[in-house]
């Protein structure tokens, strides 16, 4: 048997174990990666290496924008600026059938741009919207449904910490054309699965609210301008080259802070306090988890797996278009029991090679890739998203769940689209010169 073999079922069978048994997954990484490599050079060396390529992981100046844009999300989250966008999501809707359902997709979307976390979205749209909408005489079952699969619209339009986390372990992809390539698909979602609300709210006589004026729209408009900002400011200073990745996250935080203490004056010091330690514990998960998986992408490389999985994988059919549905099942299977970083940290070695091998683009297959596990944040069994939304909104999986079917099969769709139609994810890119 070949090192790349039994180190590949060595790190596989411990990883599962230890996750059976309640482990972190961040410390099944590093135990499975020291295993597998101890076979190789030896306990006394493979310890010491591992040490090494953990701190080498976290030592990367780029990964500084992670935990500065979980704080600015974090004080966009507590700062008010989800009922300024609910109101704006809601004048854009107007008289459509299940207005208030489409405004929960559009909330969705820009909330979740503005904080970069789909569980915030998700847990401050349920807490407003449901009420609304269950008020309003809607299914409080489909209310959640709308509210969870379209919760993670914000972890592919921009700014996004999912693409910063691809950008790094994929060997330096640009930051710029990732934000700008999951525009679209990121909106794609959001249409799709207005498009089944909007059919079910036909279905069940949803009807639209009434239209505002246009001096109410653009009362609603100028008063949730300072928060769209944000994106623009943070994203167009990106792409434009005003700033890095990095010095747009410190921008995001001073300007958020500006916002929710000065302008809207909605947080205080001591709700201040709170935020930053609850987004240092956050970020202090997040960086464990990529100094681990450091560990495990140096472990696969030094014993070869990556190219024994790139074999396998290519000698499925000499049919791109069957390799690639076969890496989406994957991705689609690992997303139910893996969540987003840490499945980006550990799959995308694995699977880029192969990808790069069929012809798509280190941009394209990373758009692929993160939306591909997005889906799996509002899947059981361990959707982080899926499940903040059942919680907030009071709800039994059992009765969400048939709702959430109909919006799997919109996704699914739309994320064959971004597979096979790299235009998706390279038109805006190349439009600014990034690809």
């Amino acid at each position: 048997m070949s090192v790349a073999v039994t180190a590949g079922l060595l790190i596989l069978i411990t990883i599962v174990i230890l996750l059976l048994l309640g482990i972190p997954i961040g410390i099944a990484l590093i135990v499975a990666s020291i295993l597998a490599i101890t076979q190789v050079l030896g306990f006394s060396a493979a310890i010491p290496s591992s040490a090494l390529k953990m701190f080498q992981g976290i030592n990367i100046f780029t990964l500084l924008a992670i935990p500065f844009f979980i704080l600015a999300g974090n004080i966009m989250n507590k700062g008010g600026i989800a009922v300024r966008l609910i109101n704006l999501a809601t004048a854009l809707t107007g008289r459509i059938p299940g207005s208030l359902a489409q405004t929960n997709v559009v909330a969705n979307m820009l909330f979740g741009s503005v904080s970069g976390s789909g569980t915030a979205a998700v847990s401050a749209m349920g807490s407003i919207m449901g009420p609304i909408q269950k008020k309003e005489g809607y299914d409080e079952n489909f209310t959640a449904a709308i509210n969870i699969a379209t919760a993670p619209t914000g972890l592919l339009i921009p700014p996004s910490t999912a693409l910063i986390t691809y950008a790094l372990v994929s060997g330096g992809t640009s930051v710029a054309a990732l934000f700008l390539g999951g525009v679209i698909p990121g909106i794609l979602w959001g249409i799709s699965c207005m498009i089944v609300a909007f059919f079910y709210a036909k279905k069940k006589g949803y009807v639209g609210k009434k239209q505002l004026s246009l001096k109410e729209f653009l009362k609603v408009a100028l008063d949730a301008i300072p928060s769209l900002l944000l994106i623009l400011i943070v994203v167009f200073g990106i792409v434009g080259g005003i700033f890095t990745a990095t010095e747009g996250s410190a921008i995001a935080v001073v300007y958020s802070l500006l916002l929710s203490t000065i302008f809207y004056k909605t947080i205080n010091l001591k709700e201040l306090y709170a935020i930053l330690i609850e987004s240092s514990k956050l970020s202090a998960i997040i960086m464990f988890l990529i100094g681990a998986s450091n560990i495990m992408a140096w472990v696969m490389s030094f014993t070869g797996i990556p190219d024994m999985m790139a074999t396998a994988i290519l000698g499925i059919s000499d049919n791109p278009i069957i390799i690639l549905l076969a890496i989406n099942i994957l991705l689609l299977f690992v997303g139910t029991f893996m969540d987003l970083t840490p499945a980006i940290l550990i799959f995308t070695p694995i699977l880029l090679p192969v990808c790069l091998a069929l012809g798509m683009t280190p941009l394209h297959f990373g758009i692929m890739l993160t939306f591909n596990l997005c889906i799996g944040t509002i899947t059981p069994p361990v959707g982080n998203i899926l499940f903040a939304g059942i919680k907030v909104s009071d709800v039994k999986l059992e009765r969400v769940m048939p709702h959430l079917f109909k919006f799997y099969i919109a996704i699914f769709v739309v994320l064959l689209l971004v597979t096979y139609i790299p235009w998706f994810s390279t038109f805006l890119p190349s439009l600014a010169g990034l690809s």
